[in-house]
């Protein structure tokens, strides 16, 4: 299995790059919503290669659950780099807030400033709540889908949950609906490692949170969706008789 983490890392930065380069000459001349349709190519690329090397499968529950039309902010746990690229076939017109530092990333920054991404100066963090709410309130109403990572990292599968206050304040202020997702990515492709592992990775659309909710109601309840049902799928991956829960559950 390291032989097959290792190949699938090289590949996919390689694939990466290939693609980021490949597009570089025409990228910034095509609508947004064409670019954004690399990017979804990309995503299957990605997790093609993952089945096809390591072997693990992927499944989407709860796709019913995704808005049709109109802007939500989706708030995904985060255990990998694995539903960084995964939710963004399911979504027509996407953005992610991101840290400021990637924007100045050569050609991937680029690629982020043509798709009109949220970027956060998170050394400023009130005046980076007040302009990433407004951002966001100006897309929501564009009818964009807003990814965000509502603990702000990624993070182990058995780490205690941290919430930032990050999302409860959109959520109050821009007056948007919210979409949960819970995984068990982590499971299958831990932070910090190049190790992979077969099994079926778990992504879970959760029944959308609407607009209206006070602020600590809205916190806990946004936690709490999202963090028993991501324990119900790591609980049901981890009782596959063919799962080695020793390597992956420290």
């Amino acid at each position: 299995m390291l032989f097959r983490s290792v190949l699938f890392n090289i590949l996919f930065i390689f694939a990466t790059a290939l693609q980021l380069v490949f597009w570089l000459p025409v990228y910034f001349f095509m609508p947004r919503e064409d670019g954004w349709k690399v990017v979804k190519t990309w995503a299957w690329i990605s997790l093609w290669m993952q089945y096809l090397i390591i072997g693990t499968r992927c499944e989407f529950r709860g796709v019913e659950n995704i808005p049709k039309t109109g802007g939500f902010i989706l708030a995904s746990k985060h255990q990998s780099s694995w539903e960084t690229y995964t939710v963004v076939p399911f979504l027509n017109d996407p953005s992610y807030i991101l840290k400021r530092e990637l924007m100045f990333v050569p050609i991937f920054g680029w690629f982020a400033w043509k798709m009109k991404v949220i970027s956060v100066n998170r050394g400023k963090k009130h005046e980076a709540l007040k302009d990433m709410t407004q951002k966001a309130k100006q897309q929501y109403q564009d009818g964009r889908q807003i990814v965000i990572y509502p603990e702000g990292t990624r993070k182990f599968v058995n780490d205690d949950p941290s919430y930032k206050y990050g999302i409860t304040h959109v959520y109050a202020n821009a007056d948007t609906r919210i979409l949960p997702a819970a995984l068990n990515s982590g499971l299958f492709w831990p932070r910090r490692g190049w190790m992979l592992y077969k099994g079926t990775c778990i992504l879970e659309f959760l029944p959308v949170i609407e607009p209206g909710l006070e602020a600590k109601e809205f916190a806990e309840k946004l936690e709490k969706t999202i963090e028993d049902k991501t324990k119900e799928l790591v609980e049901e991956a981890m009782a596959d008789p063919e799962f080695n829960g020793s390597k992956l559950s420290a």
